[in-house]
């Protein structure tokens, strides 16, 4: 072994010990040489553990950190693999969507086949695993595992999964703490069976050192030149990635999902000198234990000094996002580019359509008021009613919500999308709907403030912090479409941890935070509704006055300048229209995701591509959007009820995954 890396291993495992010895005295009174003791005599068989807290070291901490250890040398050498075999460094089991499709396939066992869950889990966390990587696959295209699409794709995917894992826990709220507490990543354990259960999976990683050296050797000569020197490259690729998977999917199954590890891990490899491939999956495990013992012992110090349950996947995302987003602002690279454009159209509309859209909304309106399923002599039938006093009081203020919120997303979508000449720029995908969350929930937790009664005020200062960040991180690359949104998932990522922490307390804020996340109109105050109209009719009248600021923008900022107009005062006001339409929606009925993306670009079919005539296009579209959802919700499992903001995300994601294909083929 060259000096070099002799030093680097030596040193690396010097700081596992380290922080194992850390991880082994928080929130215990036996010192390390007793500890050495115990551990002794535990190895021997011999156990002499006679205190509480001597059972308590060897039957929770030592089997806690050999789990992180183990998980996270697991998912340092998955990274490295899957980061070699598709030259793409920004490739983890996160990116891939791939954890997101075994944490679904859990999701649905759990829920629906619980008699199946210890002897068939880790094959169903596999099967949604590899289904999720062919779903990506067939998405971004075989040619370009190597650039951003495929992460994009990863990312559409690992959206769509979690909007329809949400709504199936929300359906079956009877299972949401447990799930949603094994969904931030646990490695808290009771006894040994979790590891000596993980351990026999996980020796599968022997195959990855036996076949893959040779493998990622030849692909680093490229394609073609690894199959002139006899390599059958897709099977290979596939080989080798079910391998991988197999293993992130066993580890999901024990200590759920742990975000992050897989890309950071080789990525820190790289930059302290691994160079062959044998060494870097060696490093990249090396270096994947190192920061999960180091997480897990950051999380049990916040779990004291917080008096809260703070998950590992919770910490592992506090630290991963940042360092993802300090990722993508390296140089991109030509195969980075992706060709995203706004939808065409054959069709040029004028104002005078403006009137038959408006007739169709109120036809849908008319439908959801006076169509619905109820219980009659105990079946379940549909009904066209008047409703009565009771039900009028109920449904007025859903049906004012639905409207004013679709209407604010959609114009804020228009909005961001000429701002920063983004074609997929919306509120939720660049993460400033999650802002306004954060700052809800933090309020909710920290504050004590009731998250249905939350102020617009607190949830502006929330989107306008990460919009804010957002372009100053994306100012380098002129905000391309790619780094731009890799971006705001990151930041959605960090947002999305935080959430899952308060989730994964478990009392009675968890469960009201639960219901608001789903993006509901069911409780919505009438007073709300009010004033969420109010506010957003006032902040569309501000966009409709302003837009020759925004055509100008939306032209060239230099050619707007030629024009004579303020371009960084009009910028701003303008964001902080968006920041504002943002907040007053999630204040008002929770996070809501892709009508700020469906809305524009359906109004751009439909022949509306002037600013002036966009803006209340896209406005009725998703209100017409929201008011739909919010009614099939209503009566689609009646007498259950799905959020509306669940299915527009079902919805939406489909939308983000067809535009990526239509990317793809037209380059």
């Amino acid at each position: 072994m060259p000096r070099d890396q002799f030093i680097r291993y030596s040193s690396t495992f010097a700081l596992l010990l380290l922080f194992v010895a850390i991880s082994a005295q928080v929130d215990t009174q036996i010192s390390l040489s007793s500890q050495w003791e115990l551990l002794k005599s535990f190895s021997q068989r011999q156990l002499l553990a006679n205190s509480f807290d001597e059972i308590m070291f060897v039957e929770s901490q030592l089997p806690r950190i050999v789990m992180a250890i183990l998980v996270g040398a697991m998912l340092g050498l998955v990274g490295s693999l899957m980061q070699q075999l598709t030259q793409n460094p920004l490739v983890s089991p996160l990116t891939l969507g791939t954890a997101s499709g075994a944490w679904l396939a859990l999701v649905i066992v759990n829920v629906f086949f619980p008699s199946a869950v210890g002897e068939y889990a880790s094959f169903a966390a596999m099967l949604g695993a590899m289904l999720t990587l062919g779903l990506v696959i067939l998405i971004a295209g075989i040619r370009n595992m190597s650039g951003l699409p495929v992460v994009l794709a990863g990312m559409a995917v690992n959206i769509l999964l979690g909007a329809i894992a949400t709504a199936i826990i929300l359906l079956n709220d009877q299972y949401a703490k447990n799930l949603f507490i094994w969904g931030a990543g646990d490695l808290a354990q009771n006894g040994w069976q979790q590891v000596q259960w993980l351990l026999p999976r996980l020796s599968a990683a022997v195959l990855i050192f036996i076949f893959a050296p040779r493998i990622l050797s030849l692909l680093r000569m490229g394609q073609a030149g690894a199959a002139a020197r006899g390599l059958n490259i897709i099977p290979a690729f596939l080989g080798l990635f079910a391998v991988g998977l197999w293993l992130v999917a066993s580890s999901i199954t024990a200590v759920g999902v742990i975000s992050f590890i897989g890309l950071l891990a080789p990525n820190i490899a790289r930059q302290l000198g691994a160079r062959t491939p044998k060494d870097e999956l060696l490093f990249s495990m090396l270096l994947g234990a190192l920061v999960l013992v180091a997480t897990d012992a950051l999380a049990m110090l916040m779990s004291i000094y917080t008096f809260d349950l703070v998950p590992s996947g919770t910490a592992a995302a506090l630290i991963g996002a940042p360092a993802l987003i300090w990722f993508t602002r390296r140089k991109m690279g030509a195969q980075d580019q992706l060709s995203l454009s706004l939808p065409k159209s054959r069709y040029q509309m004028t104002s005078k359509a403006l009137p038959l859209m408006a007739l169709c909304l109120l036809a849908l309106t008319i439908i959801s008021l006076f169509i619905s399923k109820a219980t009659v002599e105990l079946e379940i039938v549909w009904l066209f009613s008047l409703p009565d006093a009771f039900g009028w009081e109920i449904r007025w203020p859903r049906l004012l919500t639905s409207i004013a919120s679709g209407a604010g997303l959609a114009v804020a979508g228009v909005l961001l999308q000429r701002l920063i000449y983004n074609p997929l720029a919306s509120p939720d995908i660049l993460g400033i709907s999650a802002g306004a969350t954060l700052a809800l929930v933090g309020g909710s937790i920290f504050l004590g403030l009731n998250i249905f009664e939350g102020t617009t005020a607190l949830a502006f200062i929330g989107s306008m912090s990460v919009l804010g960040l957002l372009l100053i991180l994306g100012k380098r690359h002129q905000y391309a479409p790619s780094m731009l949104i890799l971006t705001g998932i990151a930041l959605t990522a960090l947002i999305e941890a935080m959430v899952q922490f308060a989730l994964a307390r478990g009392d009675e804020t968890s469960y009201t935070i639960l219901s608001w996340l789903a993006g509901s109109t069911y409780r919505v105050t009438p007073m709300s509704a009010l004033i969420l109209v109010a506010a957003v009719g006032l902040l569309i009248g501000f966009a409709l006055l302003t837009v020759r600021w925004l055509t100008l923008i939306s032209t060239g900022r230099e050619f707007a300048k030629a024009r004579g107009l303020d371009v960084p005062k009009a910028f701003v006001l303008l964001l902080c229209c968006v920041a504002l339409l943002c907040g007053a929606v999630t204040a008002t009925m929770g996070p809501v995701a892709f009508v700020g993306l469906l809305a524009p670009h359906m109004a751009v079919i439909l022949g509306a591509k002037r600013a002036e005539l966009q803006i209340p296009v896209a406005a009725m579209i998703g209100s017409g959007l929201m008011i739909f959802s919010d009614w099939l919700g209503q009566n689609l499992v009646y007498p259950s009820q799905i959020a509306a903001g669940t299915l527009v995300a079902i919805v939406g994601g489909l939308y983000f995954i067809a535009l990526l294909i239509q990317g793809r083929r037209s380059t």
